[in-house]
C-alpha cells in the first residue's frame, strides 16, 4: 500500500534550488519540468516500494537514485518523508548523508 508523502522544509528548498538552477542554466523551463516529473514519478514509486532504496548511515533514512539526483527519504508507519534531494553532480562534501 502506498504511503502518504510529506516533504521536509529542506527537501522543498533542495527541489526549488535544483529546478531553479536548471532553469537559469538552460534559459527555459522545459528541463526543469522534466526533472519535476521525474522526481514525482520516482517518489510515487518509492511510496509503493518503501525499502527499494539503499540504507544510509542516518537512522531510518534511505536513498534512491533519480537520474543524476539522489532522493533521501524516511519511512514511518504510514508516511514517506522526503528528507533531502541532491544533484550528484554537485560537490560531494555538500552531501548531508553518506
Amino acid at each position: 500500500m502506498a504511503k502518504r508523502i510529506i516533504w521536509s522544509k529542506e527537501a522543498k528548498q533542495d527541489r526549488r534550488e535544483i529546478l531553479e538552477f536548471w532553469f537559469q542554466r538552460t534559459g527555459n523551463k522545459k528541463y526543469s519540468r522534466k526533472l519535476a516529473k521525474q522526481f514525482a514519478e520516482t517518489i510515487r514509486f518509492i511510496s509503493q516500494h518503501n525499502y527499494l532504496g539503499r540504507a544510509v548511515d542516518e537512522e531510518n533514512v534511505r536513498v534512491s537514485v533519480c537520474g543524476h539526483n539522489l532522493i533521501f527519504y524516511r519511512v514511518t508507519n504510514n508516511l514517506l518523508e522526503i528528507v533531502s534531494l541532491f544533484d550528484s553532480r554537485q560537490d560531494p562534501d555538500k552531501l548531508m548523508f553518506d
